[in-house]
């Protein structure tokens, strides 16, 4: 078991986000990818509200089309600052937020 500060940082965004013809998210992924962040995870959500109030939700009649999406980035400080300013020229708008975290890494070996 090895433990280790991190940062984990947050995007929130919407499914309906884009950036060059492709869901917003997916690009933030592979971009991450791409500067060798250490890990990614895409979660949608069932339900939410930003700024507007607008409430997007699964539960309705009529499906949403813009259910919210949080990607979540787990590397050390360093890295995270570094993809920033990347991150910024993707979307119109969106929150982030940057949290120390201990991260706990376990590895078995087969």
């Amino acid at each position: 078991m090895k433990q280790e500060e991190m940062v984990l940082m947050r995007i929130f965004v919407g499914e309906s986000d884009r950036y060059q013809n492709q869901p917003l998210y997916e690009a933030l992924v592979e971009l991450f990818r791409v500067e060798g962040i250490a890990g990614t995870t895409v979660i949608k959500g069932a339900m939410g509200y930003g700024r507007k109030n607008e409430v997007h939700s699964d539960r309705f009649l009529r499906l949403s089309s813009d259910l919210p999406v949080v990607v979540e980035v787990v590397d050390c400080e360093e890295k995270i600052n570094a993809v920033l300013p990347l991150i910024e020229g993707m979307f119109r708008g969106g929150l982030i937020t940057l949290e120390k975290a201990r991260v706990i890494n376990f590895h078995k070996d087969n």
